[in-house]
Order: structure tokens, then sequence, then C-alpha cells
């Protein structure tokens, strides 16, 4: 009988692929519970010799300072009565006859068994599985349940629910499966490997094991974009001056490319040359659409390009497929327009200035057109650009670049005393303010009584016409009109 526990723990180590040692564990660890049931309130120790399959019980007893458990604690008088040689905290074992399992003490060890191993197997899999995220991975189907597919992986088994499947995929028992490992997520009734194959990994992993310049570190994937089971794009760098990243990925008549489109079922798939210059990644990004002229608005995070009539359908895509991935693959907002459209824009927009600048500046059209041929659109950016630059517009020197400045800043500081004449005290209001002080406060960003209660002395250093205490009562009527001590 003894044997035949240690056959049973050799089977039950193979049927649920845990070590031997650790089924012998949970029989001995249930042979205590069981134990209890005999020898009530005993400090029980069970052991299974591994090579015999001996059963073996003992009372254990403890010795200790001061006794508080009669029946498993010695006073160390009592012990060294025992053995001369005994200390705090040494062990008497004394051997306990053999147990009969009855019906309920062997249920109770199976569930203890079961548990133990349920715990193991659960260890396993986290340990199997979690350090290979990300990774692909290899199963054979089990079971379809409710769309979702049951994939046995081997030593554990994975699932990938319905929305992980590329669209009208389907599999059958038996079916074998290559798909992303997406995360091992640990749940009450036990860690879940979950795979996926619509994640846009999945495009990535599969170019890393079909490039071999990617596995050696000569091309980079730097990005992904993936509409699953329809299109994808990737952005490919490569890091040694002699070898083409696209050209690569692309393969021998197209052989690396089209087996990941294989595997994908079809999928289409873009690969774009990876750059730094956000206008070129775009233009790449958008591909095949031939574009004609490109914006860059680098606050915003907005491109905006202009594309022929004829290319305005493919620059899309179907349902706004490609510029969409484009943006998701580049991480910045598109905004695609005709070239009539953008040159429309563009004359609304040199309207638009030529007048403010004409009202704002009173100069006449002919300068005004000069200020936006080099570049100049607002107030604002006359208002607070370096001299010299604005000094480079034909005609001026620094003098004259001077006063542009300076018109350009009454101009914004009229508008903002203006907009907050009917919301209540403005700058104009405090004591000590002149006209020169405010010119010098919108130099600074300050256009409002509330951006100067905000202000710190040192703020105001660069304000001629100031001195320190000057400074600190400005400051203090800022405060008190915007209600900082009511």
């Amino acid at each position: 009988m003894n044997i035949d526990m240690l056959q049973v723990a050799e089977a039950v180590a193979r049927e649920k692929s845990v070590e031997r040692e650790l089924v012998i564990e949970a029989m001995e660890q249930a042979i205590k519970t069981a134990a209890r049931r005999t020898y009530g309130a005993k400090a029980v120790d069970a052991k299974i010799d591994r090579s015999t399959g001996e059963i073996g019980l003992w009372h254990v007893r403890t010795v200790v300072d001061e006794v508080e458990d009669y029946e498993n604690e010695l006073s160390l008088e009592q012990a060294q009565g025992i053995d001369a040689s005994a200390q705090i905290g040494t062990e008497f074992r004394d051997v306990l006859p053999p147990i009969e399992l009855g019906r309920i003490a062997a249920q109770t060890a199976k569930q203890v068994i079961n548990q133990k191993i349920r715990e193991a197997e659960r260890n396993r899999v986290i340990e199997e599985y979690e350090p290979r995220v990300g990774e692909l991975i290899t199963g054979i189907v089990k079971r379809v349940e409710r769309g979702n597919v049951y994939i046995d992986l081997g030593r554990g088994e994975g699932v990938m629910y319905r929305e992980d499947l590329l669209p009208r995929e389907s599999f059958r028992q038996g079916d074998r499966v290559r798909a992303l490992l997406r995360e091992v997520r640990h749940q009450s009734k036990g860690p879940a490997v979950l795979l996926s194959r619509s994640d846009a990994g999945m495009v990535l992993r599969l170019f890393e094991q079909e490039v071999p310049e990617i596995q050696d570190g000569l091309v980079s994937i730097q990005a992904v974009a993936r509409d699953p089971g329809s299109r994808s794009k990737i952005a490919v760098v490569s890091l040694d001056a002699g070898v083409d990243p696209v050209g690569a990925c692309v393969g021998m008549r197209g052989s690396r490319v089209q087996a990941v489109v294989n595997e994908l079922h079809g999928e289409r798939v873009d690969i774009i040359e990876w750059t730094e210059d956000p206008a070129a990644f775009v233009i790449n990004a958008l591909a095949p659409a031939e574009i004609e002229r490109v914006l860059v608005d680098e606050e915003n995070k907005l491109i905006e390009v202009a594309v022929s009539d004829d290319n305005l359908a493919i620059a899309i895509g179907r349902r706004g497929q490609n510029v969409r991935l484009a943006s998701e693959l580049t991480d910045w907002k598109i905004e695609i327009i005709t070239t009539g459209e953008e040159q429309k824009k563009r004359t609304e927009e040199v309207e638009v200035a030529r007048e403010v600048f004409r009202q704002g500046l009173d100069v006449d059209d002919a300068f005004a057109n000069l200020l936006i041929a080099e570049g100049f659109m607002t107030l604002e950016e006359l208002a607070y650009s370096d001299i010299d630059d604005i000094a480079t517009v034909p005609g001026l020197n620094e003098e004259l670049a001077q006063e542009i400045q300076n018109r350009s800043r009454n101009e914004l500081l009229n508008k903002a005393l203006k907009d907050q004449g009917d919301a209540g005290v403005t700058l104009s209001d405090l004591p000590g303010m002149n006209q020169d002080i405010a010119i010098q406060l919108a130099a600074l960003d300050m256009l409002s009584v509330e951006s100067l209660a905000d202000a710190a002395m040192d703020d105001l250093e660069s304000v001629d016409g100031l001195n320190r205490e000057q400074t600190e009562a400005l400051i203090l009527a800022a405060r008190e009109a915007s209600g900082w001590f009511d």
C-alpha cells in the first residue's frame, strides 16, 4: 500500500505537470489534517519515506520559556529531565500509531491534496508565462465556446476572446494557432493566460521572426498602427547606413512581408521609413497618396496636408482608414485638405493678417504684405519676437523694428483692456499705473489684474519706472482688486 502511494504521487505529478516532491508534500499535509480528528489538540507531524512510501506520525513538543500549551510544550526543566542537552526551541518527537482513514478523513485529505496541487499549478502557470508576455506563442485549439477559443499551450491553457480574433476568423478543435501572449491576468479562480491575434504587437513580433536584420539589431521597428484584419502600418529605421530598412522587411520578391500577410489571412501591411522630421514622416505614412504641401503646427501637434483632388480619396482611405492609421503611427493629428481648399484658406488667413496689421499698426497694405512675406501673421508674433527678426523685413532697421514692436504691444494692451472693460477692475484702474508701465507689463504677458496679482517682486525687476516700494504697492493693489483679502 505504501508503494502504491508513491505510484499515485508519480501519476498525479505527470498528469498535472507538477513536481513529484510537491505532490508528496501535499499528501503529508493531508495526513496531518486527517490526524487531527484522531489526536485532537496534539501537534502532529507526518512524513512519507521517499523510497519506501512508509508513513511516519509523530507528536511534536517544543521547549519554551513559559509553558502555555501543556499538550504541545515543555518547560526547560522538564526537557532537561528527558535530555540534559535540551535548550529553548528543542523539539521532542514521540512516535504515534498510524491512523485509519475513515470516509470523512479520506475526503478531507483529498481536498487538501487537490488544493495544494491547484496552488502549484497556478504558480507554475505564472512562472512559466508571465516572463513571456509580449511573445508569440503556439498552441492547439482545445475547444471553442461562445466565440472564445481555448488553446492548449502544452504546460497550460490560454484563452483568446472573440475581440482578440481577426474579423471573420474561426477555429476548430485541433487547429494549430499562433498568437501574441497579451497578458497573464491574476484572477480568484486562478491565472488566465490571454492571447491575441488582433493586437498591434502581433505584427511587430511576426516581422521580428521573419527579418534577420531586426533580430541582429540592424533594423528597428519604431511604431506600429493596426486595423486588425484589414491594414497595418509599421515604421522602420536602419541603424546601419548600409541597410535599407524597407527593403529588408519586404524581402526578396516580397517574401518576408508576404509571410506576415499570409499569417494574418491577407491583412495588408504598409512598410514606412521612419524619420525624425515629422513632416517627412507624415508624408511617408500617408503613402501611396502624393502630398503637395505640408504645414506643421508644433504647438498643437497638428499637421495640415494638402493633396490634389485626385489624391484626396487615396490619402483619406476607405472610411478614413489611411489617415487614421497614419495619425496613430506618427502620433500627430493630421488634417487633409485639397490644394484648392488650402489655397482658399491661405488667402483668407493672409487677408485677415493684412487687416490686423493695417488697423493695429497703422500701416498700408504694401507694408503689411512685407510683414506677411517674412512669416509674421499676428500681432503676438511681432510683439514677442526678437528685434533682429523683425529688422529682416525689407525697409526696416533696428529703430523702425522697435517701433513696430511697440505698436504691436500697445495694440495688444489696448485690446486686453477693452476686453476687460465689462469684467470689473482693469490694469489702468490700479494706482500708480501708466501707459509706459502697462506696455512693459504686456511684454511680460501680464495683461490682466489677476496675472499681475499672481506675480512676484522678482517678476517685475525689468520694468522701468518702478522702484521696489512702487512694485510692492502695485502688486498689493492688484491682489486687493482680485479679492485676495476678502
